[in-house]
């Protein structure tokens, strides 16, 4: 199995439609990083799981799963001798009690989830840990209660501020320095506090000048009086400082003492997330856990591909135990495709954990290799042909392929001259066939369906198509061989039955009559008579025919083609006339009454139809027809012939 068997048969997309279901960003990479398995064991296991998980969302639509915001990032700054910073404390501390609340959570569950919930076991609580952030930070910042130094620094912080904020005050409204300032409000600058005073007045207040503003105009000077102030608070933050950063290394250390746990604990998490993203996938496709085996058996059940939605029709399909090869034909767009990829992604799923659209009582066989021919796999690299890049493809299975092995491919032969292409095909099966591989291969080639027929251990399936709306209906039936219905599709839309026969003969060297009905538009009685009508034409040519036309006939025989004046269409007469002159025409199919002055002789029925001819075939439907060949054979009770 490799990325272009699974980007073929869709299961990357797959991967990224549950992965919309995740939570954490690591679940969403650990969910495109899913890899199919061949444990039987193991396989086994991440079914059960899903399930249970499923039972969960049955009795609790939501599950405290953590989003991780931050929490990898924070294990990474460990053991690097730089403590962690309040707001990575804070995200640890709501992880922490997301942990604490997943824990009670699953207990809770233990009846309807054994195996799910026992992995909540897997780590351990850390509450001194939760317990010291708690205290220690607050809002994402250091709690002044964190210690007793530095609640008593922040005091006298805030005591200082207080008497400089003060002293201040009294300066702006004092008449001493008002007449110097720029303005009465008080400054900052370098993180103490200045007052702005007007340029030409530095010398009448005592202290440092800090700045000046662009123009120049305005000095920034800390006065000499606060100077004292402004020192004391400047050396008392900067012990609020070591203090802080001595409380951030203790939680750190904690931290760093229990980062094993932590690990588990994350661990835990993103499992949970992806296992309940597969739960939710699940019940979103409306899937179910299949049987496994590992003896060469595959029975699915209403199986859906996933991602054609309500587009998709169930299939059944069942091989093994002696039938390991089926030969799929049938039209094109009729479905052999999806049916090949349904196959192949639905094995892959169950191989990667995933629940199937499928119903109860599906088996599926564990395959080591799922190998795939699909499509041209046209190498523009190479510039190989589609042939030739689906021969490479091809030559790699034949390489590959083994009693382990689920083979898919395509219109096998295809892309070459047909009769080289089916006999390569035909030798590529049996020798596919004979490694010992599972099977599944469509092709259009009648020939490889009568090989199919004819070998022990090979069986065909076809496309079901409804010739009524000449709509494929995408269901495969298995054990009868199919047709692509180029004939009938052909006979459908109007070509003349004559036609389908000859066309068969040349095909299938052997006769065939082709007598159903086809598309009203192109009716059969309609196309009788254009075809007697070309026929004359060819033998009398047209110049004979207009002066048919203006023949003054004035009574019309059954059979007889006229145009109908008015319109410029033709019909053919059926009865007539009446007393007051009206027959009855066939136009198109349906029966008018047009009076003898509104019609015109095109062609005479004699020149058109042999003189026997049987005019029902032309004005009675199939069912009228039928109903007089049983009563020609004697009186049935009830039976009537409906003329219109």
């Amino acid at each position: 199995m490799n990325s272009q068997t699974f980007d073929v048969l869709d299961f990357t997309r797959i991967k990224e439609e549950a992965a919309q279901y995740v939570i954490t960003e690591s679940g969403r990479k650990a969910v495109l990083e899913i890899m199919p398995s061949v444990n039987l064991k193991q396989i086994n296991r991440w079914l059960d799981e899903v399930t249970e998980a499923k039972a969960i969302l049955l009795k609790s639509s939501s599950v405290p799963i953590h989003g991780l915001e931050g929490i990898e990032r924070l294990m990474k700054q460990l053991n690097k001798g730089v403590p962690l910073r309040p707001e990575a404390l804070s995200k640890l501390y709501g992880f922490l009690d997301s942990c604490r609340k997943l824990k009670r959570f699953m207990k809770d569950k233990e009846f309807v989830a054994p195996r799910v919930s026992s992995y909540v076991y897997s780590y351990e609580e850390i509450p001194l840990l939760a317990e010291e952030i708690q205290r220690c930070i607050r809002n994402g910042m250091i709690d002044d209660y964190a210690s007793k130094e530095l609640l008593k620094v922040r005091k006298q912080i805030s005591i200082s501020e207080e008497r400089l904020k003060e002293k201040l005050g009294q300066m702006v409204k004092s008449k001493k320095y008002a007449p110097y300032l720029q303005e009465s409000i008080i400054s900052e600058r370098n993180g103490r506090h200045v007052l702005s005073v007007k340029k030409e007045y530095k010398g009448k207040i005592k202290g440092s000048v800090l700045d000046s503003s662009a123009s120049g105009s305005t000095l920034f000077i800390e006065p000499a009086d606060i100077t004292g102030i402004q020192e004391e608070i400047f050396y008392l933050k900067a012990d609020e400082t070591v203090e802080c950063e001595r409380i951030l290394s203790y939680l750190t250390g904690l931290v760093e003492a229990n980062q094993q746990q932590i690990f588990l604990a994350v661990e835990t998490m993103i499992h949970y997330d992806v296992l309940f993203a597969k739960a939710k996938y699940s019940r979103a496709i409306e899937a179910i856990a299949p049987g496994l085996n590992e003896e060469h058996f595959i029975s699915l059940i209403g199986a859906r591909h996933p991602l054609l939605g309500n587009q998709a029709v169930p299939l059944t399909i069942e091989m093994g135990e002696g039938n390991d090869a089926l030969v799929v034909t049938g039209p094109n767009t009729g479905g052999k495709t999806v049916a090949l990829k349904t196959v192949g992604l639905l094995t892959l799923m169950v191989q990667a954990g995933f629940h199937i659209p499928a119903e109860e009582g599906s088996e599926i066989c564990i395959f080591q290799k799922v190998l795939v021919d699909i499509g041209d796999g046209q190498s523009i690299e190479q510039n190989l042909s589609t042939f030739s890049s689906r021969i490479v493809n091809i030559i790699s299975i034949l390489k590959e392929a083994n009693e382990r092995s689920l083979l898919l491919i395509d219109e096998i032969g295809s892309g070459t001259d047909p009769s080289e292409g089916m006999g390569l095909a035909t030798a590529i099966l049996e020798e596919l066939y004979n490694k010992g591989a599972m099977m599944l291969a469509t092709t259009h080639y009648n020939e490889i369906k009568e090989f199919a027929d004819s070998h022990e251990g090979f069986m065909n399936g076809s496309m079901e198509f409804d010739l009524e709306s000449l709509q494929p209906t995408y269901r495969l039936i298995v054990g009868k061989g199919g047709e692509s219905q180029a004939f009938a599709i052909a006979q459908r839309l109007g070509v003349h039955p004559k036609i389908i026969q000859k066309a068969h003969k040349i095909t299938y060297k052997e006769e065939k009559g082709y007598d159903g009905e086809w598309l009203s538009s192109m009716d059969r009685r309609e196309m009788d008579r254009q075809l007697a009508q070309n026929r004359y034409i060819r033998k009398y040519g047209k110049r004979n025919t207009e002066k048919k036309r203006q023949k003054d006939t004035s009574v019309y025989k059954q059979g007889d083609n006229v145009e109908i004046m008015a319109s410029g269409e033709y019909g053919i007469v059926y009865k007539g006339p009446d007393e007051k002159g009206n027959y009855i025409v066939q136009v198109k199919g349906d029966k008018q009454i047009i009076n003898q002055k509104r019609i015109s002789l095109y062609i005479e029925a004699a020149e058109l139809y042999p003189e026997d001819y049987d005019f029902s075939i032309i004005f009675d439907s199939k069912e009228n027809r039928k109903i007089g060949k049983q009563m020609n054979k004697g009186h049935v009770e009830g039976m009537s012939k409906d003329m219109e």
